[in-house]
């Protein structure tokens, strides 16, 4: 397949208004999952894109830049591992594969847009000092950019210069190893599960998490189905306890006497 040049325009743009809502608007056009798709419907494969940031999305659960914090940055990672799996050919086990690395990768350029960024704060806090808020807010404005480009280029260059490359890597990757990685993407999820359970309180919930493992396991239900089943047992745990709290309210249990 190869891309053409408005493809490689939309993505990138993508990219840079991504990381943008990520850290002002909160939409969630920063999820891998939004990020995925949106690279699956510009080149025509919508779902290898929800595919890749679907399983990437799994890795972030429960994960955030708190305090200013770096993280993996899978949105990127989607964006360039669900077009180098359109490219090759070789399906979205093998764009998940190259996308770990990638958001890896992309720390370090985070890290370093965060360093170029205090020139534009500190300007701001001295125009700040001048009593010159327009400037002071124009420096805002301009703070943007080194986070924007610095996941702009790089999915820039991997579109215009990865198709090539990329398939010229999957020419000569020997079985094992595309079979390593095929393994290795459908380990992903259950690492990403496992990383959110530590943080949740499972020891006080360990009956449901059994029912959903008979649900999943031994049922072969879909997400879909699954998740009505959380749904209908949260409902009725929620019914239980506004009924327990009604019962226990002195004014309910005497009939609405309480007063008297």
């Amino acid at each position: 397949m190869e891309i053409v040049w408005w493809q490689v325009l939309l993505i990138t743009l993508y990219a840079a208004f991504a990381i943008y809502d990520g850290n002002n608007t909160t939409m969630g056009f920063v999820k891998p999952t939004m990020a995925g798709f949106f690279a699956g419907l510009i080149l025509g494969d919508m779902q290898t894109g929800l595919i890749v940031g679907g399983t990437l999305n799994l890795l972030v659960l429960g994960v955030g830049n708190f305090g200013g914090a770096s993280i993996p940055d899978y949105m990127t990672g989607a964006l360039i591992g669900t077009a180098f799996a359109i490219f090759s050919g070789e399906g979205a086990e093998f764009g998940i594969s190259l996308a770990i690395p990638i958001g890896l990768l992309m720390v370090q350029l985070d890290v370093l847009a965060r360093f170029t960024n205090t020139y534009f704060q500190n300007r701001a806090e001295t125009f700040i000092k001048q009593g010159n808020l327009d400037k002071a807010a124009r420096m805002g404005l301009w703070g943007l950019l080194p986070t924007s480009l610095s996941r702009m280029i790089p999915v820039f260059l991997a579109l215009v210069f990865g198709a090539r490359f990329v398939e010229s890597i999957v020419n000569y990757m020997p079985d094992w190893l595309m079979s390593g990685l095929s393994v290795a993407g459908g380990m992903l999820p259950a690492l990403g599960i496992a990383i959110l359970l530590r943080y949740l309180p499972v020891k006080e919930n360990i009956p449901y998490l059994i029912i959903g493992f008979v649900v999943a396991a031994y049922l072969s239900m879909s997400v879909l189905g699954a998740a009505l089943v959380g749904l209908a047992l949260a409902i009725l745990g929620y019914q239980r306890f506004t009924k327990n709290n009604d019962n226990n309210d002195p004014a309910v249990a005497n009939g609405g006497m309480g007063d008297e």
